[in-house]
């Protein structure tokens, strides 16, 4: 962990209660001294109920409930606003199906070292580390990667991935309140917009394993708004140099 920051990671739920509570203690065993938020949009099987049941065990643990299924980009700007109101120093976004590995915390935050914006990322370097993707999902990520760098000039490997640690002053720089995209695109703005704002970005390699229990969020919809959203993006491209690491 960075210093002596303190760090939120945000779990946005619905329909997890088969991964939650296997989630919850790998995830405090590999950072003890993280505070969780799991935001619920009201899942009907039971997955708020058993985010309070494990509250009532850890101080650190939180929970937010919404009352219906908004998205992915809702659900993270809800928790967004309510780490920047308690001032967390550290914000993590991490899928609460286990298909994030909450042993590579660790390592997502010591990466934060010099950076603003680290996501972990399954590509770059020549390396694919997915597990038990199809080789559709797998060629369909790889394809929409390379049309994010080609369209908008972002210079990332991974701008698609979910697996993310930003600073404070990213979610305060970045202007939440101009989103626009919600589903997996929303990965996509903030990294542009970042990246844009000239916030110091690096790619930390992870892991990615495929859900074993419950169903992928990612439908027809979900891939139209991401080619929509990059095309509105590519409009922007900055011509100038921005900072990697």
């Amino acid at each position: 962990m960075p210093g002596d920051d303190r760090v939120l990671v945000i779990l946005p739920t619905y329909q997890e209660a088969e991964n939650l509570p296997r989630l919850l203690p790998k995830l405090r065993a590999a950072a003890p001294d993280v505070d969780i938020l799991v935001v619920d949009d009201g899942s009907p099987d039971g997955t708020g109920r058993l985010a309070d049941d494990a509250a009532r065990s850890d101080p650190k643990l939180h929970v937010l409930h919404r009352a219906t299924k908004e998205g992915l980009g809702a659900a993270y700007l809800a928790g967004f606003y309510w780490a920047l109101d308690r001032d967390y120093d550290v914000i993590v976004e991490m899928d609460a199906d286990l298909s994030h590995d909450p042993e590579a915390l660790p390592g997502l935050l010591a990466a934060l070292d010099g950076a603003d914006l680290v996501i972990g990322s399954r590509y770059g370097r020549g390396r694919v580390a997915v597990v038990n993707w199809p080789l559709r999902r797998l060629l369909l990520s790889r394809s929409a990667n390379r049309f994010v760098r080609m369209s908008t000039g972002l210079p990332l490997s991974d701008a698609t991935s979910g697996y993310r640690a930003f600073r404070r002053r990213v979610l305060l720089g970045i202007h939440l309140d101009q989103v626009r995209s919600n589903g997996y695109a929303f990965q996509i703005e903030l990294a542009h917009r970042a990246w844009a704002h000239g916030f110091t970005v690096r790619e930390h390699p992870i892991v990615f394993a495929d859900r074993v229990d419950g169903h992928s969020k990612l439908d027809g919809h979900v891939i139209v708004e991401a080619v929509f959203t990059v095309l509105r993006l590519a409009t922007r491209r900055v011509s100038s140099a921005h900072p990697m690491c």
